[in-house]
């Protein structure tokens, strides 16, 4: 039976990975070469992201959101967790650009996810599991950049303006496949709310933000890495 420590370590593994988690499952064995070479022709045909169609006031509002997400550099924030299976956890996240993102659960769940480096370090005290995945293969390492862009190597694939809220999914243009990353916003101020993740197998996992205090000094060692595995 699976453990509560290890669904959440699952869940977030998908938030950094962004649904690659599959990457670290070993491969099947080798199907007949008809059947494979169908296989990858499929699968590059799925690499394809379909983005949508925007209006002129939909990127005026992209364009204040890329404007918003630069002019932060620092934040502190409480946050909650919702799984796919519609379990909440809490805690508290810190995030400095470039690279630099801690995101540690208040007790009883053991859990730290730490980006620096550019890589993300995931350590399961409970398990006594780390795992390290390199930045670039993470919807985080899209948020952590110098300067974050919602154009160039990303497609956007969903665009909403209402309530209040805007909102902007986006794949990475060279591997959809690894998911999606949703960031929802206010609208007046302009102000990140909240961030989910879609892994591969449709799985959501969304972290929303509260009391967030941005352009604050960051303690020293907030972005020490976990001991990581030879």
């Amino acid at each position: 039976m699976t453990s509560r420590s290890g669904k959440l370590s699952a869940f977030c593994l998908a938030l950094s990975l962004g649904g690659s988690v599959s990457a670290l499952v070993p491969a099947a064995p080798a199907m007949a070469q008809g059947a494979a070479q169908g296989a990858v022709q499929a699968a590059t045909q799925a690499e394809v992201p379909q983005g949508i169609t925007l209006s002129a006031s939909d990127k005026v509002w992209l364009g204040k959101i890329e404007k918003a997400l630069n002019s932060v550099t620092t934040f502190q924030a409480h946050m909650q967790q919702l799984d796919a299976d519609g379990k909440r956890t809490t805690g508290v996240v810190w995030m400095q650009r470039p690279g630099q993102m801690r995101l540690a659960y208040d007790p009883p769940t053991p859990l730290l996810l730490v980006a620096n480096q550019d890589k993300v370090v995931f350590r399961d005290n409970q398990l006594d599991q780390t795992t390290v995945i390199p930045m670039e293969r993470t919807p985080l390492g899209l948020l952590l950049r110098q300067h974050v862009s919602l154009a160039n190597d990303v497609t956007i694939t969903g665009f909403q303006h209402e309530g209040g809220l805007v909102q902007v999914t986006l794949v990475r243009t060279s591997s959809p496949g690894d998911g999606s990353l949703t960031l929802v916003f206010y609208d007046n101020p302009v102000a990140l709310r909240s961030w989910s993740v879609v892994d591969a197998q449709g799985r959501e996992t969304r972290v929303t933000l509260f009391d967030m205090k941005s352009g604050i000094a960051i303690p020293a060692g907030t972005f020490t890495l976990p001991a990581q595995p030879e």
